[in-house]
């Protein structure tokens, strides 16, 4: 394999989890592929931020595509969904697809260029730019698809947003049309999926995107084989295109921690191991107020110690100061003062928390990105999802034994306050139930360790023949 001769262009959807798990991509090329050429294509914001805050980005080229936000309606300089607010993300997602024309003078002046060198140029884009895939045929590049997400939630995603509309479900619980053994949950669908049509703009923009998705050559998973094994061969089945399970792609690629990522740590090593509550629900996601209170609550109630990395409820601007109103009377300062509760408002080096031998259970939205950070330092996982995938994401991790859910979606009713306090108590206490939940946890943080041990193992084997691929068409 001529890997000098290789050109890979990366090329994620514009948001944080995106971009992180794609730069954890570019760094495994690198760092296990030196002769891969290597181009991360972004907005300009983006690729500045990249340059000066990761290590290895002198070892790579990058690529800026210009991206005005301000004509589609959107704030000045916008170029993240950190950005907006939700109600704003779709028109956001149109907005991208504006990049096409940039991103197809590119691919044409690099193609053209490694033509006459004898270089095989291919494209690994985002689920949500399937656009890429008509660019790649147009210059008869490789294309693949990265899924940042679980391969099982990807599946049910893609699924039920071409499969539309659920609103003539009848009964609670149905099957999808391409795998009628996965049953669905109405309670798993989103505000937005419930309602959507098949003709308004979300679903419109989405099975546009996932339609082109299936069109690709090959399909790469943030995953292990040994997770996910049945869900990657039923999946490859279905769309008749090979799926490389590559991950965990995590770690050493969060910017250098500032002074508050010393603070937190400095108060974990306060606390015994094992017993810290660590609570974040990811950075585009958070709870209702009422459902913030509630929460709140129940962590009083259980007396453990925690960390809560909070943000403005829904509804409320992710930039603005966070209210006391939001949470009981006096609930941080006296949390604070007693040193049971650190709060957190903004960034938080979430690989150091989790990594910290005092933190013993992490309640997430079960972003990927976050589930498998988790995983990967053996830490169980208390479940809240909120929307996209994660809902899916949660029923493998149920089933592996390594997750308890609290409570599922972001309604105004939700009333959890006891649920807190069981589950946590639970999952951390001295019971048979929550031992059992650690050991499965520490198993499979052994099994993502040995999916990198050698070129036999499963995710170097999943991204060698990737490159043989590639390097084969």
């Amino acid at each position: 394999m001529e890997e000098q001769k290789s050109h890979i262009v990366l090329f994620p959807f514009l948001a944080h989890g995106h971009i992180n798990a794609f730069l954890s991509l570019a760094s495994l090329l690198y760092h296990r592929h030196p002769n891969l050429t290597i181009t991360f294509v972004s907005t300009p914001r983006h690729i500045r931020s990249i340059q000066s805050s990761f290590s290895f980005s002198s070892s790579i080229q990058f690529h800026s595509l210009p991206f005005s936000a301000e004509s589609h309606g959107l704030p000045p300089n916008t170029e993240s969904l950190a950005d907006l607010q939700v109600p704003q993300f779709i028109t956001f997602m149109y907005a991208t697809e504006n990049l096409q024309s940039a991103f197809d003078d590119f691919i044409l002046t690099i193609s053209s260029d490694s033509a006459s060198h004898g270089t095989k140029v291919t494209v690994v884009s985002d689920i949500f730019f399937g656009w890429t895939v008509e660019v790649a045929r147009k210059y008869r590049v490789f294309h693949s698809v990265f899924h940042t997400m679980s391969c099982y939630g990807a599946a049910v995603f893609f699924s039920l947003w071409i499969n539309l509309p659920h609103t003539k479900t009848t009964t609670d619980w149905f099957s999808l049309p391409e795998y009628p053994d996965i049953m669905i949950h109405r309670s798993q669908l989103s505000k937005h999926l419930l309602m959507a049509d098949g003709t308004d703009v979300a679903s419109t923009f989405l099975k546009r995107q996932f339609s082109l998705c299936c069109k690709t050559d090959s399909v790469l998973v943030n995953t292990v084989a040994e997770l996910e094994q049945k869900w990657i061969d039923l999946v490859a089945k279905s769309l008749q295109i090979p799926i490389f399970p590559i991950g965990p792609l995590i770690g050493g690629l969060n910017p250098a921690s500032p002074s508050a990522g010393t603070e937190i740590i400095e108060w974990l090593d306060l606390h015994p191991p094992a017993s810290v509550l660590y609570i974040s629900f990811g950075s585009q996601n958070s709870l209702q107020k009422n459902q913030m209170l509630e929460l709140a609550l129940g962590i009083e109630a259980i007396k453990r110690p925690f960390i809560w990395v909070i943000r403005p409820p829904t509804g409320i601007d992710v930039k603005d100061d966070f209210r006391d109103e939001w949470l009981p009377d006096g609930f941080e300062k006296k949390m604070e003062e007693e040193k049971r509760g650190f709060f957190v408002h903004g960034w938080a080096p979430q690989l150091a928390i989790l990594s910290h031998k005092s933190t013993g259970a992490f309640m997430s939205h079960c972003g990927w990105n976050s589930v498998l950070e988790s995983l990967n330092a053996g830490v169980p996982i208390i479940s809240w999802p909120l929307a996209g995938e994660q809902h899916f994401n949660v029923t493998i991790l149920v089933e592996m034994g390594v997750c308890v859910q609290v409570a599922r979606g972001n309604m105004e009713n939700s009333e959890v306050k006891k649920e807190v306090a069981d589950v946590v108590e639970m999952v951390m206490g001295d019971n048979e139930e929550g031992r059992v939940l650690r050991e499965k946890t520490k198993i499979i943080m052994e099994i993502f360790k040995g999916a990198w041990k050698d070129e036999s193992c499963s995710s170097a084997k999943g991204l060698a023949e990737f490159l043989k691929l590639v390097n084969s068409k």
